[in-house]
C-alpha cells in the first residue's frame, strides 16, 4: 500500500462527507455518531444477533455490565485513541446536523438512502435509541447497526492504522448500502487521521461478504491465520517457565 507523505494530524471534528444517492421512492435517513454508555444495552443486543448469524453463541459471554466496564470506564481514553463504537441510527425523518452536539474528535455523518420499499423493522421498539438529540425528530430513531475498532500498528508501513473488530447490521437492514456506511466511515476517519490501512476478518463461510469487500476493494489475505490464546490455554501459558 501505499504511503501518505504526512504523518497523522490530530482528530478534529470537521464533517465528513459520505458518497450521495439517486432519490428512488422511500427516504431512510441515516446517522453515524459515536457510542456513549447510554448505548450498551444495544451494543449488547447487537453482539448477541452477531454471534447467532455467526453460529458463535456458545463463545458470546458478553455482558452489558462487562461491555460498560471495558468499553466506557472512567477516565477513558478519547475516540480513536483505544476501543471506539460508532452506532448507526435510522428514522423516517431527518436528523438535525449534529443534533447530539457532536464531538471534539467527531461530528456525527448524516445521509439520506432512497429505497424502493419502506422497510418493516419487527425490532423497532427493542431498538429504539437512547441517543442524545432524538427527541428534537420523533420517537421513531431506531439502532440499525455497529462497528467497533481500535488503533493497531503496520512496522512495514511505520504508521498506525484502524483494526475492525465487530461490523454488524440486523437483518432487516442488510443490502441497503448501511454496512457500507459504517465501512466507509472507518475508512475516512483512518484516512483524515493518515493512517495507513484498515483491516478486518471475515468467516470463510461468508461469500456474500467476502465478495462485498472484494468489490469495494479489500483484500482477502488467505496465507494469512489467526493465532489466538484464551481462556484455560492463556493462564497456561502465562505461566510457562521460560
Amino acid at each position: 500500500m501505499a504511503a501518505a507523505a504526512a504523518p497523522p494530524p490530530s482528530p478534529s471534528a470537521a464533517a465528513i462527507t459520505l458518497p450521495r444517492s439517486t432519490p428512488s421512492g422511500n427516504t431512510l435517513f441515516t446517522r453515524i455518531r459515536l457510542a456513549t454508555v447510554d448505548d450498551v444495552p444495544h451494543i449488547h443486543k447487537l453482539i448477541h444477533q452477531m454471534a447467532v448469524f455467526e453460529r458463535l453463541v456458545h463463545m458470546c459471554e458478553a455482558t452489558i455490565e462487562s461491555l460498560a466496564a471495558t468499553l466506557f470506564p472512567p477516565n477513558a481514553p478519547p475516540p480513536f485513541a483505544s476501543f471506539t463504537v460508532f452506532i448507526l441510527e435510522v428514522s423516517s425523518t431527518p436528523f438535525p446536523p449534529a443534533a447530539d452536539g457532536g464531538s471534539v474528535r467527531f461530528t456525527p455523518l448524516l445521509k439520506s438512502v432512497h429505497l424502493d420499499l419502506p422497510i418493516d423493522d419487527p425490532g423497532r421498539d427493542e431498538f429504539r435509541s437512547n441517543g442524545n438529540g432524538v427527541n428534537f425528530i420523533g420517537s421513531d430513531v431506531t439502532v440499525a447497526g455497529f462497528v467497533l475498532f481500535f488503533p493497531n500498528y503496520s512496522t512495514f508501513l511505520a504508521k498506525p492504522g484502524f483494526y475492525i473488530e465487530d461490523i454488524f447490521v440486523r437483518e432487516c437492514y442488510r443490502r441497503k448500502g448501511l454496512g457500507k456506511l459504517l465501512l466507509s466511515a472507518v475508512a475516512a476517519q483512518a484516512s483524515k487521521m493518515g493512517y495507513g490501512r484498515v483491516e478486518w476478518v471475515v468467516l470463510d463461510w461468508n461469500v456474500n461478504a467476502i465478495t462485498f469487500y472484494e468489490q469495494m476493494g479489500a483484500q482477502i489475505l488467505p496465507e494469512w491465520r489467526i493465532c489466538r490464546l484464551t481462556g484455560d490455554a492463556l493462564g497456561a501459558f502465562a505461566h510457562v517457565n521460560l
